[in-house]
């Protein structure tokens, strides 16, 4: 079980709030680090991966012109993922996740960039990363960085 993980689920419990989540190349590994804590479903919402990036627009509500201009990864596609995943599963804290884990370039972008959004009722953070390594340690820094942002936003 991953320690952060289980201190967002802890935070979470004790504040009586709710999280959800919004993944693009995380593709669920984000969303399943807080399923395996247990006590979870009291505080998760939901989490959902939208891959494509017209999902992004069409269920995230993420500006179409946006991605159109600067493409999916890019810190404000992020934070209106986030932004969208709460709206859309009524949370009170949301995550999300975008960018390139590779191996090679995507949309203009190097591998191991990505952007990490989280949103909190007073509080929003957009945390930019340049990573390097293969794409399942791109993916693994991502979701740890999330749980973190998200710790941080819970406890400020």
């Amino acid at each position: 079980m991953n320690p952060a993980a289980t201190r967002v689920v802890a935070d979470l419990s004790a504040r009586g709030g709710s999280l959800a989540v919004a993944e693009s190349l995380t593709g669920g590994s984000l969303t399943a680090a807080l399923v395996a804590v247990p006590g979870a479903s009291a505080v998760l919402r939901g989490g959902l991966v939208a891959y494509a990036t017209d999902l992004k627009s069409g269920l995230l509500d993420v500006d179409a012109d946006l991605l159109a201009r600067c493409g999916p990864v890019h810190p404000e596609v992020a934070r209106q993922m986030a932004a969208g995943a709460g709206r859309l599963l009524g949370s009170d804290y949301a995550l999300a996740t975008t960018g390139v884990a590779g191996p090679g370039p995507a949309d203009g972008r190097p591998a191991g960039t990505a952007y990490v959004a989280a949103l909190g009722p007073d509080r929003t953070a957009v945390r930019p990363l340049r990573l390097a390594g293969t794409r399942p340690h791109i993916r693994a820094a991502v979701v740890a960085v999330a749980l973190a942002l998200v710790g941080d936003v819970l406890l400020t």
